[in-house]
């Protein structure tokens, strides 16, 4: 007997697609977890302008071009360090456009309070890259030789010597970008399952101190294909692809007031973050226009615009004090939040030059807020921001 179909009896996947709107096969491991999928198609025609002697609406043609656009939003949870990053790692990999450099961890041979963290033997790091240690994540700002790294900030507990250097993959950005897959399944399998092809990353939004770390995914897709009215031919596929068999999917999600923030020119330590959001826009200017064509055939990135909005309890501390200043004198700062503070559930957004406003004063409550407006980062060659899990 039909009957309705609950929305929670939902499973989300995400790959790279090994070319533009190809469906490639995915596997159990290619789930993810995710709160809300939403996918809008709309026709993208002019309206028509032709004289048919009435007020009524003679319809569109057959044929005419479709716009998809989606919505993703997910949650920072646990992931297995077997694997070979995070299930919507492909996420942002699509959404920053670089490939995943991964470090397989080492041991400390000495660490500083300034920041420099020697190992007992060659790193392989690259500038950029980050490391864990004890439920903490760092990135390495430069790398002073083969054994030692200068990272943007302090472990606030120092690695001892022989201490183990945690495991993590990073994720920077790239002048080209990459296109995702999204399968859409639910339950029971006669209902209708989506897979949105060709979708490339418009927006994405770190939300950081809500009730849970929370992640967004927005953009343009080449088309959604469902299995009730597929075509051979769709997404390159002879046939619909049926959902691969479920695997173990067990994960923990991070309570959002978890994590640190490390502010200012000389990063320091801030616990009076209220609320923050890390913002990218890649300009997507999808070929979509072309002649001969219905759907968009490629993406086309423009210029990427990377910001971070943070409020926070106004203090007469130094560390305070100088955000302001550096506001003031258009100086540029660094931002690195962590997110998390148990190892296989921390993320690490690292922002290395970033030209603060000058803060709105926020006196409607008790304590008086401070309100950073989205501030642009800047960098040199792809290096406005770097993304991280350990």
């Amino acid at each position: 007997m039909a009957s309705y179909i609950s929305s929670n009896a939902n499973r989300f996947y995400a790959a790279l697609e090994s070319a533009y709107g190809k469906v490639d096969a995915i596997t159990a491991a290619n789930r993810i977890p995710a709160v809300k999928l939403g996918i809008r198609q709309q026709v993208d025609a002019g309206t028509r302008r032709d004289k048919t002697g009435s007020r009524s609406f003679a319809g569109l043609p057959a044929g005419v071009r479709r716009r998809t656009d989606f919505d993703l939003q997910t949650y920072l949870t646990s992931w297995d360090k077997s694997n070979a990053g995070p299930g919507y790692g492909p996420l942002f990999e699509a959404a920053l456009g670089g490939t995943p450099q991964r470090f397989a961890g080492g041991t400390a041979a000495s660490s500083t309070q300034a920041g420099r963290l020697t190992f007992g033997a060659a790193h392989g790091l690259s500038a950029g890259q980050a490391v864990g240690s004890g439920g903490e994540i760092r990135f390495a700002t430069a790398i002073v030789d083969p054994t030692t790294v200068q990272l943007n900030a302090p472990f606030t507990v120092l690695p001892a010597s022989g201490a183990a250097i945690a495991a993590a993959v990073t994720y920077t950005p790239a002048t080209e970008l990459k296109s995702v897959g999204i399968f859409d399944y639910w339950s029971p399998s006669t209902a209708v399952q989506r897979v949105l092809h060709g979708a490339g990353v418009e927006q994405m939004d770190i939300v950081i101190n809500g009730d849970y770390h929370e992640f967004r995914f927005s953009g343009v897709a080449q088309d959604v294909m469902d299995s009730s009215s597929f075509e051979s031919g769709a997404g390159q596929l002879q046939s619909f692809p049926a959902e691969p068999a479920l695997g173990a999917f067990d994960y923990s999600i991070v309570p959002g007031h978890m994590g640190q923030a490390w502010l200012g020119a000389s990063p320091a330590q801030f616990s009076t973050i209220t609320s923050a959001t890390i913002s990218l826009k890649n300009g997507l200017d999808m070929r979509s226009n072309e002649f001969g064509q219905s759907m968009p055939q490629a993406i086309s990135p423009g210029q990427r615009t990377v910001t971070a909005a943070f409020d926070l309890y106004g203090k007469d501390d130094d560390a305070t004090k100088q955000l302001y200043q550096a506001a003031r004198q258009q100086s540029p700062i660094s931002i690195m939040f962590q997110l998390g503070e148990v190892a296989g559930q921390v993320m690490g957004v690292y922002l290395k030059s970033v030209l603060p406003e000058v803060p709105e004063f926020d006196d409607s409550k008790n304590r008086l807020q401070w309100r950073f407006r989205a501030s642009r980062a800047q960098g040199t060659l792809d290096d406005e921001i770097t993304v991280a899990f350990a």
